[in-house]
């Protein structure tokens, strides 16, 4: 993996990350909409009441396609992206609301969700804001609610062609959890059953701890 870590600020960042997106959604619709990402739907659900209709979070919800499987459960999801077109194909493909946010600048209502679905969405972040982001997802969730992330796995941030990432091993990924005030519960590697130089993905299952003043 090549990194380029020429300097830009974060407005840039997010721009053109979002523009990326908006200039490939159907693409991606059509490259994703056959993964199989169950394992992590189960991981996230598994940590969570039974018997219970859930709100979800779908961060980072791309065109809709985990929102579909979350609804079809009995669940109520709600997705938000900072791509437009993604928000639009989204709610057409679940009939769900879809909060067209920027990631760094969310206005998410306090205590709302008993768990937020961030399934490669948290890596787009950099890490100066990654921390204060993860906060204001540990305020959107309600008391001992469950954050499931993730991410491609590496030691390294910068612009990987069009899009910027940031992306950490799993030591790293703990030290912001915790001091966002989640206490990690479970992780492991995907996809399952191969050697990990050939998982390249990192989940946790992560729960909302109260932050001590």
């Amino acid at each position: 993996m090549q990194i380029n870590n020429s300097p830009v600020d974060l407005e840039e960042i997010e721009k053109l990350n979002i523009a990326h997106y908006e200039e490939n959604a159907e693409s991606f619709r059509i490259g994703t909409q056959d993964h199989d990402v169950s394992q992590n739907i189960a991981a996230l659900l598994d940590a969570l009441p039974k018997e219970k209709t859930l709100d979800i979070l779908d961060f980072g919800c791309g065109p809709g396609r985990d929102m579909r499987i979350f609804k079809a459960l009995g669940h109520r999801p709600v997705g938000l992206d900072g791509c437009k077109e993604f928000c639009k194909m989204a709610r057409e493909q679940s009939g769900c609301p879809t909060l067209n946010q920027q990631f760094l600048k969310l206005e998410l209502e306090g205590n709302s969700y008993d768990g937020i679905f961030a399934n490669a969405s948290l890596f787009c972040i950099p890490s100066q804001e990654l921390l204060r982001v993860l906060k204001e997802l540990h305020s959107a969730i309600k008391n001992d609610g469950i954050l499931f992330s993730s991410n491609p796995r590496g030691n390294a941030e910068g612009w990987q062609g069009q899009r910027y990432g940031h992306y950490m091993e799993f030591e790293t990924s703990q030290l912001f959890l915790q001091q966002a005030g989640f206490k990690i519960i479970e992780h492991y590697y995907r996809p399952a059953g191969k050697p990990r130089e050939e998982q390249p993905w990192l989940a946790i299952v992560s729960q909302r701890q109260d932050l001590k003043s």
